[in-house]
């Protein structure tokens, strides 16, 4: 009776236990994670806020945990995840063990930020919100503007300003002659692979018209994107007459938009264009800039940039497992290393994130 007694003493205190674990509140945070890198709890963009340009901060981190809160999410009719409008409701997956998630890979550049577009995750925020030119990053949304402006069939007309305008400036160029006329179509293809100095000039000066009101569309543009820490003051990003300036943070969110455009998307993603020779313009061959093409599993551009007072600049998506990263680096004084830095976030970031499931139909 006395041993009996004991077991049911010993028993029920057992129960007890896995009782008030069952109860318990689950954490925001698994073991080891950052604020940086939490899920987002309710399926919201990230925590950008439009009056200053910075990040809100997060929750301090719970107790460790197991596991950590997802917002539910549905496959979109485009293939990218969305989240539902009329529920929030919190599935639990599993999150890393204490001790045992990957460090967040370094980034030597000034600034740097990566985020989940779909869920909002932040992944990695590094002077995001600090203002500082983004050289030629700047030609998104010069073909962004582009496409809303233009027929992609229309011509233009390469005129010698275009084409001194690259030269003088000390530009990266698309070999274009004065004379030449060009699709719009394939002019983008020249903007956004070669990072075509003269291509950009001729675009703006025809869908302005003029360098002044095109800038002013790319401002008003960027206005309407909730882009707060960002001033256009050329099409191309060149130094003179002005560098303008802009954020990590805010050429993220540029990307995730600029991606939505099929045809931006096509055009960022393309390793090599050929336009063969016609009566009305020379043969022309132009290879991407973007190292990350063809390398990095997933990727579909998006831009590169340089000046001496910018640095290499990198904006980088990739889609990964369901889940689209779109990220920004700023000021790398080494060329190749910015894909390097890219290529490690991206690993790292797919590899925090667990793959989207589709549900099941109801």
């Amino acid at each position: 009776m006395h041993h009996g007694g004991t077991r049911l003493i010993a028993r029920a205190a057992l129960v007890t236990a896995v009782t008030l674990a069952t109860v318990s509140p689950v954490p925001a945070l698994a073991a080891g994670a950052s604020e940086a890198s939490a899920p987002a709890l309710t399926g919201r963009p990230p925590a950008h806020v439009p009056a200053t340009g910075t990040l809100a901060s997060a929750p301090p981190a719970a107790p460790p945990a197991r596991y950590a809160p997802r917002a539910s999410v549905r496959t979109a009719a485009s293939g990218r995840p969305a989240f539902t409008a009329a529920s929030r409701t919190l599935a639990f997956t599993a999150a890393p063990a204490a001790g045992r998630r990957a460090s967040v890979p370094s980034v030597p550049g000034r600034a740097a930020y990566l985020y989940d577009a779909g869920t909002g995750t932040i992944h990695l925020s590094k002077q995001a919100g600090k203002r500082m030119p983004v050289a030629s990053l700047t030609k998104v949304m010069t073909a962004y503007v582009v496409l809303r402006e233009a027929k992609l069939d229309a011509t233009v007309t390469i005129q010698a300003a275009d084409v001194k305008h690259a030269a003088t400036n000390g530009a990266t160029h698309a070999s274009l002659r004065a004379g030449e006329r060009l699709t719009v179509r394939d002019l983008l293809y020249a903007v956004m692979l070669p990072s075509g100095a003269d291509a950009s000039h001729a675009l703006a000066r025809v869908y302005g018209p003029g360098n002044a009101a095109f800038v002013a569309k790319m401002n008003a543009t960027a206005r309407s994107m909730g882009l707060v820490d960002t001033r256009y003051a050329s099409a191309d990003g060149l130094p003179k007459p002005a560098p303008g300036y802009s954020t990590a943070l805010d050429q993220a969110k540029l990307a995730d938009l600029a991606l939505r455009d099929p045809l931006l998307r096509i055009i960022a993603s393309t390793r090599r264009h050929v336009v063969a020779k016609t009566k009305v313009h020379r043969a022309h061959s132009w290879t991407n800039s973007n190292k990350l093409l063809g390398k990095t599993p997933g990727v579909m551009g998006l831009k590169t940039g340089y000046t001496s007072a910018a640095g290499y600049c990198l904006s980088f998506a990739a889609d990964r497992d369901g889940h689209r990263l779109v990220g920004v680096i700023l000021g790398e004084s080494n060329a190749d290393r910015r894909f390097q830095s890219a290529t490690r976030l991206l690993d790292w970031a797919g590899e925090q994130t667990p793959p989207e499931l589709t549900p099941p139909q109801l």
